[in-house]
């Protein structure tokens, strides 16, 4: 049997080969993101030993759309300014083809020409006074037109015929951000038959109009996903997919109305153009991707993700070659979420040959170690949640201070502690739940009925809960509920009331109301979450809280010291020593689950200042909340991600060394090696015979002791992946 194909069976039950579609065995992807004068210059050889040094699978290649790289016959599809008489994209396809390659059409289809905008002016986005949207000289397309709705389906025809490509990716398929409220008539008679309004006049979250629109506006993309599909699978067979691309920050997404969830429904395969850390989110950010795109799509469906080889950060440089370290981290922890690696250069020639060097040894090494990246389920009992709405409707017009810094300071936190964890999307507790022993609600103010409904059974068949904030105090809208749906099993009754700094912090350093703290208990008072903190009564705090009434069950690990002068240093003395106003409660609840509220914002103040201490104490509660279920441990120096995975007969670590990368934005030049480390896996069954390093390549016999598997490395540079079976 071929590699490309898979057993199956006629009528007769006699086996035949079926072939595996190439969304199953596409693991290793290059993109070369042409410009408009790579006709001139592009060399199809040079690229050919690119394709083959990189053990590629398959090529994603710019076809047409805002660009056509090939004669395209479509009035008005705009050739590249370097095209001539040559068919760059047919080359491409035809080559990546006798090197058995996949081939995706790259398509961009959100701004045309003048040409277009003044033959069709109808197709494009303009404001309530009916004046378009441009830059560069291009005039944005409207999703609600005929640009997308006829158009843009006779280009996909059009190269279906002509070259026949397995599948479309379209970087820019979302069109105009949420910053634009398109007054095109498309869009105000489709609005009013959806709603029964006119189009909100502008953002105004007060407006139930704007609310509506917003919904509304993510539903308008999926119609053209789901548009874009019928087309290329009716003329290009079942298997031909239009893919889009989407970015896997769950927060950042809801800027272009992208539904994470909804495209994962809908997705065999999930191209994830998320090229790069950025200084909020870091190198951890990639191996959360995959987790969370996988959590959506299925651990089936393979997550390809577009890495950049050029310079991104304070300033981006198209041209301009990464350094190696920085890809390769990125690449690394992609891999360790289960993405699949994916070269993106722009340009097909560089002047700065440097960035070739970045991708071929990991590729390389990639496509030895195949076996263990794939087929695989992740292990972990804790699930940390998210959602669509909470970014919208809580997260307003400041989606990153109420949603992300929440989101993120969990994430930090758990990944600094070396706590393996899976996302969770808030329509998929339920799914989920049986597989976790804690759920983890950062901040999730709003929360529809039924996911509040999932998170109530959770808690009453014994599962823990750490949560923080307003979670659950807003219905799906956003709107402030007159009861706490989550009471019961949490004991918390809230206020609606807030204590202490809201907002964000301003640039002078020496700002009165984030200046207040924690107070801690009487030592032989204090919860196991405070263990480590013998030597301070106080610890800083900088957010705000909630007042809340609390079961007798729950008792206040903490409480609050209110703000008091920063500057001058005469005058920064406590005002008030001591409140009952809670930062953090703890208990046990009727139903025999660990809850763990954090009153104060302390999630958001991490996600922030990433200061030891309060990351110690988000990690500190879910240690205590899981009740010493999870299922890994790993001790040692160093800034490590560490994520466990199971497949049939053997149990795959990967420990990845961020050590150095977490301080400060910049470039990593070089790795801190860090040593040793000890590795410690809970068996559920068989024990180990063998742990292999699939980095080092040393083979070692694990220590067995009290249902534990455990593995020592000397030292690790960049990273270790461990094969225990």
């Amino acid at each position: 049997m071929s590699e490309n194909s898979i057993s199956g069976t006629y009528a007769t039950g006699k086996p035949v080969a079926a072939p595996i579609p190439w969304y199953r065995r596409t693991f290793r992807w290059g993109q070369t993101n042409l410009t408009e004068m790579d006709p001139v210059y592009c060399d199809m050889e040079w690229w050919k030993r690119y394709w083959r040094d990189t053990r590629v699978q398959g090529i994603i290649v710019n076809a047409g759309g805002i660009v056509a790289y090939y004669p395209s016959s479509i009035k008005l599809h705009y050739r590249a300014a370097g095209l001539g008489d040559r068919d760059l994209y047919g080359e491409f396809s035809t080559e990546a083809r006798k090197a058995g390659l996949t081939v995706l059409a790259r398509m961009d289809i959100n701004r045309a020409t003048q040409d277009f905008y003044d033959a069709h002016p109808d197709c494009f986005v303009v404001n309530g006074k009916g004046e378009p949207l441009m830059a560069d000289g291009r005039y944005f397309s409207c999703v609600n037109s005929d640009y997308y709705k006829t158009y843009i389906p006779e280009v996909l025809k059009e190269i279906i015929a002509l070259y026949k490509p397995d599948g479309f990716t379209d970087n820019s398929w979302t069109g105009v951000s949420r910053q634009h409220i398109c007054h095109c008539g498309s869009c105000r008679s489709k609005f009013k038959q959806y709603a029964g309004l006119e189009l909100p006049a502008a953002a105004d979250w007060n407006d139930p109009g704007y609310r509506q629109w917003i919904k509304w506006s993510y539903q308008c993309r999926m119609e053209n996903w789901d548009l874009f599909n019928r087309v290329t699978r009716e003329f290009g067979g079942p298997d031909c997919l239009w893919l889009g691309m989407v970015n896997a920050n769950p927060v950042k997404t809801h800027a272009s109305f992208c539904d994470l969830k909804e495209v994962g429904e809908r997705s065999q395969v999930m191209m994830c153009d998320h090229q790069s850390r950025d200084p909020l989110n870091g190198f951890e950010q990639n191996s959360l991707n995959g987790q969370l795109l996988h959590g959506v799509a299925g651990w089936d469906a393979l997550i390809p993700e577009s890495m950049a080889n050029y310079i991104r950060g304070v300033r981006s440089f198209r041209q301009g070659s990464n350094p190696p370290a920085e890809t390769r981290l990125w690449m690394i922890e992609g891999m360790a979420g289960g993405i699949s690696p994916w070269f993106h250069h722009v340009g097909g020639v560089q002047e700065d040959r440097r960035q070739f060097g970045n991708m071929p040894p990991l590729m390389q090494w990639h496509e030895a170690n195949e076996t263990y990246l794939y087929n695989r389920q992740p292990v972990s009992n804790i699930g940390l949640v998210w959602s669509q709405e909470n970014t919208e409707f809580y997260g307003r017009a400041d989606a990153d201070e109420n949603v992300a810094l929440p989101w993120h300071g969990f994430v930090k936190a758990l990944k600094r502690a070396r706590i393996p964890f899976i996302p969770v999307h808030a329509d998929h507790i339920a799914r989920d739940a049986a597989r976790l022993d804690v759920l983890i609600l950062p901040d999730l103010a709003a929360m529809s009925d039924s996911q509040c409904e999932a998170v109530r059974r959770f808690a009453e068949s014994g599962g823990h809960l750490v949560f923080t904030g307003a979670t659950g105090t807003l219905d799906e809208w956003g709107e402030k509920r007159e009861f706490f749906p989550l009471e019961a099993v949490t004991g918390i009754a809230h206020s609606h009331q807030t204590e202490g700094a809201a907002g964000k912090q301003s640039s002078d350093w020496a700002f009165f109301d984030t200046h207040n703290y924690i107070r801690l208990p009487d030592l032989d008072e204090r919860h196991e979450v405070l263990n480590g903190f013998e030597q301070t009564d106080i610890l800083p705090f900088g957010g705000k809280l909630q007042r809340v009434q609390a079961a007798d069950w729950l008792n206040a690990a903490a409480t609050y010291i209110p703000s008091y002068p920063i500057y001058p240093p005469e005058f920064s003395w406590v005002r008030e020593q001591r409140t009952d106003i809670p930062v953090m409660l703890a208990g046990e609840n009727p139903f025999g689950g660990r809850i763990f509220y954090f009153a104060g914002d302390i999630d958001r103040c991490y996600g922030r200042t990433y200061l030891p201490d309060l990351g110690d104490l988000l990690a500190g509660a879910v240690k205590w909340a899981s009740a010493g279920t999870m299922p890994l441990k790993v001790e040692g120096p160093g800034y490590l991600d560490c994520q466990l995975y199971r497949q049939t007969g053997r149990l795959i670590v990967h420990v990845v060394n961020l050590s150095g990368t977490q301080q400060t934005a910049g470039y990593v030049e070089d790795y801190l090696p860090v040593g040793p480390i000890t590795v410690s896996v809970k068996l559920d069954g068989s024990e180990p015979a063998c742990a292999a390093m699939k980095v080092s390549g040393l083979e070692v016999k694990p220590v067995i002791a009290d249902g534990w598997a455990t593995v020592r490395l000397d030292t690790l540079t960049d990273h270790e992946m461990i094969i225990l079976e």
